[in-house]
């Protein structure tokens, strides 16, 4: 069958309103209403493959594999991302993409504690590729809301061949492209001069983000609504692109989910600690490179500090939802402490744990520390209590102070905390352990209703009911600007009596998330540098660990073996 364009397809319209040719008609209602897995963008001919879910009979029209930007190799290696060549022939979107160079050790572990199903775990350079999921029945009239997700792995690891986006897209009429960008040495290395200036991943999800407003109306998307949202690194992505200029217009509204760029003092991490991850360095057989410098503040993408841009107010005042866990480091953390590999997941995450020079004043370190721990011997007391100094300082407090800026610049603020524990847990994790970081991702992509190539542990009715609300609201974020909708419990904007909304297998909302602790680190530290400089200060001891059983942290030593059973 001959392949019509739009314009073509709209001749035959007006012929046929001229002359009322009924085979014409018939012609326009099947290229109406075809199968639209192929289809053109700009640099070609697409064929793509089509998807069913769970509990639905729509189908969803998906394409995987689309480059967005020439491949990072040869002289592009440390360099801004490029536009993709064209392609003459139909090219085959039917298959997923390698993952960029990574060490997969961590996805391999990720997939045991989530009884996940993935794509093929293959890597390669030539990665700068995004995967679109759209509804059938949509076209180039229907300008659905557009959700660009990207994923987290605290720059070091992960890929969009993780994730499926064709539940959300079915159940909630929205078009769902998942992007990759480099990570690690590729991602961020600097000459710190014009050279190689770096933030490549941060160039890379902006040139993704370019390709998608040239070309989302193909696939029904809405380039005038286009909303990003990401988890942990993918979280700080998605709040270094609200305050980047570099940005501006490329998107409409915002959901960071567990990080933000205003993490800590530097948020990216510096070259010198990602050549500190020698399982990363291996790879490319580098054997050494140092440098003192961050790499985010380079004048280009940021040109000034987060902390700066936030309180000048010069940003990108869009709509913006942000998220915690109420156990951000319930087991991760724990876990890679107790098997030596801390420095190798962690230190990317906060670059300024490896260069300690900035400490924390020797008298505010044990107030903040007896805050949490107080005074107590039991083992399941300390423990919860130095998580919880954990999630606050690195996580839950510059999110909290990133939101309260965004407030005061009159754009529409959202504040979620997730508390729900999945179910798979009780044979992978510790029974202390609830809402860990990221949990809440495989429900917002109605995990428990994913049919193809990527599979997660069967949930509990309860869970599928999470799942459908928690794609409804964020969702209807994504259309309006505001998670509320019909049949769901009320969630309050954060304005000034500071309300959120609690998730869990049911919600409600609340005020003032964590005032007791807020206040503590109002008033006793400083929100900004004291919770920035006392997580630095932990990861510096976590770092230098003398063993797996314990560590001393003032005041008294936190014993790991304990916190196991």
């Amino acid at each position: 069958m001959v392949q019509l364009r739009q314009w073509e397809a709209d001749k035959i319209k007006a012929t046929h309103a001229e002359e009322g040719n009924w085979c014409v008609t018939t012609l326009v209602k099947y290229f109406e209403h075809r199968p639209r897995n192929r289809l053109f963008v700009s640099q070609g001919r697409l064929q793509g493959t089509q998807a069913r879910v769970k509990g639905t009979d729509r189908l969803v029209n998906v394409f995987l594999g689309i480059p967005f930007a020439k491949p990072p190799v040869g002289s592009l290696r440390f360099a801004p991302p490029e536009p993709p060549e064209p392609w003459t022939d139909v090219r085959d979107a039917t298959s997923y993409p390698p993952f960029c160079p990574q060490d997969l050790t961590f996805l391999r572990r990720i997939q045991q504690t989530w009884k996940e199903k993935h794509a093929p775990l293959i890597t390669s350079e030539d990665c700068l590729f995004l995967n679109i999921y759209t509804p059938a029945d949509s076209d180039k009239k229907t300008k659905l809301p557009v959700m660009v997700w990207i994923h987290g792995g605290n720059f070091i690891f992960g890929g969009a061949s993780r994730f499926d986006g064709s539940a959300l897209s079915a159940y909630e009429d929205v078009v769902v492209v998942i992007i990759q960008y480099r990570l690690g040495l590729l991602g961020f290395f600097s000459t710190g001069d014009e050279h190689a200036r770096g933030n490549w991943a941060y160039l890379d999800q902006i040139a993704a983000l370019q390709w998608i407003q040239k070309n989302v109306e193909h696939f029904g998307g809405n380039p005038g609504s286009v909303t990003i949202f990401g988890v942990s690194a993918g979280s700080v992505s998605v709040s270094a692109l609200v305050l980047s200029p570099l940005s501006k217009g490329l998107f409409h509204k915002a959901i960071s989910e567990s990080g933000t760029a205003h993490l800590v003092s530097g948020a990216l991490p510096s070259v010198e600690v990602i050549a500190q991850v020698s399982s990363f360095v291996c790879v490319f057989g580098c054997s050494e490179y140092k440098t003192k410098k961050t790499l985010f503040v380079d004048g280009v993408l940021l040109p000034k500090s987060p902390k700066e841009l936030l309180a000048r107010k010069e940003f990108n005042a869009v709509p913006y939802m942000i998220g915690v866990t109420n156990n951000e480091f319930g087991w991760n953390v724990l876990k890679n402490v107790l098997f030596g590999s801390f420095s190798v997941i962690y230190l990317p995450f906060i670059s300024h744990c490896s260069s300690f020079s900035q400490s924390v004043p020797p008298e505010v370190l044990p107030v903040v520390i007896n805050e949490y721990l107080g005074d107590t011997d039991d083992s399941a007391e300390l423990r919860d209590g130095f998580l919880d100094l954990l999630g606050d300082a690195a996580i839950v407090m510059p999110s909290l102070e990133t939101l309260n800026y965004h407030r005061e610049s009159g754009a529409a603020t959202y504040l979620f905390e997730y508390q729900h524990r999945p179910s798979l847990y009780r044979d992978t994790k510790p029974a202390y352990v609830k809402a860990d970081h990221a949990d809440e991702v495989a429900f917002v992509f109605g995990g428990p209703y994913l049919a193809g190539d990527i599979r997660l542990h069967e949930a509990t009715e309860e869970e599928k009911h999470l799942s459908r609300t928690l794609m409804k609201y964020w969702a209807n974020f994504a259309r309006n600007g505001n998670p509320n909708g019909e049949g769901l419990a009320e969630w309050p904007s954060y304005n000034l009596d500071e309300g959120y909304l609690e998730i869990n297998l049911e919600q409600k909302k609340a005020k003032q998330l964590k005032k007791k602790r807020v206040e503590f680190w109002t008033k006793t530290v400083s929100l900004t540098l004291g919770a920035n400089r006392v997580w630095e200060s932990i990861c510096h001891s976590l770092n230098h660990l003398s063993g797996p059983n314990f560590f001393f942290l003032p005041p008294k030593p936190i014993l790991f073996y304990f916190f196991l059973r």
